[in-house]
């Protein structure tokens, strides 16, 4: 049963992600007068890490993203045992809040799914800014790894109690901050598969990076982070809902 509830905790979070960030640049993004624009979006994603962290930290580690558990595995935070199960969650978590988005942006008159984008990630022709296929991998390579490297730290046993999803949400705000332009950014294969399954087409054909480039960055965040810090003895332990 408390394996069920953390898979829960995890498909609740990860909707929220998804449907509250790509929500805030499918439907709110885009109004001259009224929109929130590029750093509204970028907020907007830090928010959904940072009150689900509170919600449902104490529950399931609150990791909401594929390349999180990946990373916290390689760093040494959570057990190899429970990687598969928490990124199914994430997964179906990023599905479900694709699809309620995808329900309330059609309810609007003219509403085109696949020329809106759909929030969609890319590179080349499908990049905001025209970034080509390697700056696109590199860019979301590094920033993973980054991302990583401030969740490691923020919920390390050392680290001022109860700031983590601060600091882990303002590091997703900055994220988007630098790579919007770059590749809508992901950093979170499960927030791309969502929005990828209902545009189709060049968004499933260019989903892969956003699963490769984000699972080596995360990876590579968690094992740099368990080498320039190691967390005492005493504080390692299997039980995710530790972390945050």
């Amino acid at each position: 049963m408390e394996n069920t509830r953390k898979l829960a905790a995890e498909l609740i979070g990860t909707f929220w992600l998804t449907f509250g960030g790509c929500g805030s640049a499918v439907l709110a993004a885009g109004f001259p007068e009224l929109g929130i624009g590029f750093a509204g979006v970028s907020l907007a994603f830090g928010l959904t890490v940072l009150t689900m962290a509170y919600a449902i930290g104490h529950v399931s580690g609150c990791h909401l993203n594929p390349a999180v558990t990946v990373g916290l595995a390689a760093g040494g935070r959570f057990p190899a045992s429970g990687v598969l199960p928490y990124i199914i969650a994430q997964v179906l978590g990023g599905i479900l809040g694709a699809f309620v988005l995808y329900v309330i942006a059609s309810g609007a008159p003219g509403f085109d799914l696949v020329a809106s984008g759909f929030a969609a990630n890319g590179y080349g022709a499908h990049s905001p800014g025209g970034y080509s296929a390697g700056a696109a991998f590199i860019a979301e390579v590094v920033l993973t790894a980054g991302f990583l490297f401030v969740i490691m730290g923020a919920t390390h046993g050392r680290a001022p109690v109860q700031f983590a999803p601060i600091a882990i949400g303002l590091a997703l705000t900055l994220i988007h901050l630098i790579s919007i332009p770059v590749t809508n950014t992901s950093v979170n294969p499960a927030r791309s598969t969502g929005p990828a399954l209902f545009v189709g087409g060049w968004a499933l054909a260019q989903l892969w990076m956003f699963w490769v480039a984000p699972l080596i960055g995360g990876a590579a965040g968690g094992l740099l982070y368990r080498w320039i810090s190691p967390m005492p003895q005493q504080d390692v332990v299997g039980d995710p809902s530790h972390q945050r």
